[in-house]
């Protein structure tokens, strides 16, 4: 099929839209909480814990979220975790509205939204081989990402703004997007799910983390993104340099919120048009370098323009690693284990996000803002050189699957 035939894909399209919705909502709470907390309490480690606190739910109840998945219908519980996402917008827009909105409120909402993406995510990335044929699988998974990055563009940009007219004019829009991402994955057409039957035990609930362990290059490929952005992620203290280092406002927070996702975008449509097919393993390496490189330059920067400029950049190489790392993965797992495998990901993708913003904290208390992101732009270089030793197979890897016989 061609590249025409995923943009006609009804079902497809509906699951990028509700992809761009709930991304949009996520965003959009993300850089009002951030400078919501920054604003009451002036703590880089608050905005540490807030990331621990949406972090924590990962931790106790990953197990339980891909058995979910792998148990009943995606699409629905998907849905159930966009109206509680709803509910936490709903809450901190009534809050704001009365100015009853604490630091305690904040990180208990974070708890919360933090539990709906926690079984969100592997439902949802479980879900896409249900949705497309699998000759447009790797092409859809570049798609699927671009619909994140779009929102990541436009959605902490659009919040920065309307949060200079007050925080409920970013958390009422936010409520809005999950209803209507909610509205069109209850319309969804899913096809070939696998329902297992089973009830929850531990040998059920650890298959997900056997099956890694067994696959190699599945288990480097996702650690070497926990590591890699644990260290270098430095979302969390994009407010502290917003305010005290480039000296803009709640827009230039939205507009650094965005950068990075402006390069993902722009090389995710580039993926989903040409997707790598050859040297994917040294690819996902280099890509994984320039990440590192790109996070010392920005802890560096004292200019606005040049900060934005080598965000866009760490951006474009972080979607080239996802996209490799998300297809290589799903193409590996058997659809009756995706769920499970899928939400081991997402422990390590929350660990690599939520954990490494809390790091990310800590560190700035510790040794300064600017050495804390500095530092951790080496550490991601570092791991970078370490697992190409320790997984030499995924580092020489050409393909992400084996190519088709010969006839």
């Amino acid at each position: 099929m061609s590249d025409l035939s995923l943009r006609q894909h009804k079902p497809f399209l509906a699951f990028w839209l509700a992809r761009v919705f709930t991304a949009s909502g996520f965003q959009m709470l993300t850089v009002a909480i951030g400078w919501h907390l920054y604003q009451l309490t002036g703590s880089v480690l608050n905005l540490g814990l807030v990331g621990l606190a949406e972090f924590l739910p990962r931790l106790l109840f990953m197990l339980h979220a891909g058995h979910v998945a792998d148990r009943f219908e995606r699409r629905k519980i998907a849905a159930a975790c966009q109206s509680l996402q709803a509910l936490v917008a709903l809450a901190l827009l009534l809050g704001s509205s009365t100015d009853s909105v604490s630091r305690e409120l904040i990180f208990a909402l974070a708890f919360l939204l933090g539990l709906a993406r926690t079984f969100e995510m592997p439902a949802t990335q479980a879900l896409l081989p249900n949705v497309v044929p699998a000759e447009l699988f790797p092409r859809a998974v570049a798609a699927s990402a671009s619909a994140m990055q779009a929102a990541t563009i436009v959605a902490p940009a659009l919040g920065g703004l309307l949060y200079a007219f007050g925080a409920q004019w970013v958390y009422g829009p936010g409520v809005l997007l999950y209803v209507m991402a909610c509205a069109l994955m209850l319309g969804l057409r899913a096809r070939g799910q696998v329902l297992r039957k089973e009830r929850a035990s531990l040998e059920s609930l650890l298959a997900g983390i056997r099956f890694i362990r067994s696959k190699p290059d599945v288990l480097g490929s996702i650690s070497l993104d926990l590591f890699a952005v644990l260290l270098g992620g430095a979302t969390a203290l994009l407010p502290v340099f917003a305010k005290d280092i480039l000296l803009t406002g709640p827009w230039g927070l939205g507009l650094l919120r965005s950068a990075p996702a402006v390069g993902a975008l722009l090389m995710s449509l580039w993926l989903a048009h040409f997707p790598i097919e050859r040297r994917t393993g040294p690819i996902m390496f280099a890509s994984v370098a320039i990440f590192g490189v790109a996070t010392i330059a920005f802890g560096l920067s004292t200019s606005f323009w040049f900060s934005l400029a080598v965000l866009v950049i760490l951006g474009a190489a972080d979607m080239i690693s996802m996209v490799i790392r998300g297809t290589l993965v799903q193409l590996e797992t058997p659809d009756a284990m995706r769920g499970r495998v899928s939400a081991v990901n997402g422990l390590f993708i929350g660990a690599s996000n939520q954990l490494g913003e809390f790091e990310s904290g800590v560190t700035a208390a510790w040794f300064g803002t600017v050495p804390a992101v500095v530092i951790g732009g080496a550490g991601t270089l570092l791991i970078c050189g370490t697992w190409i030793k320790l997984f030499p197979s995924l580092a020489r890897r050409d393909r992400l699957h084996p190519a088709p016989p010969l006839s």
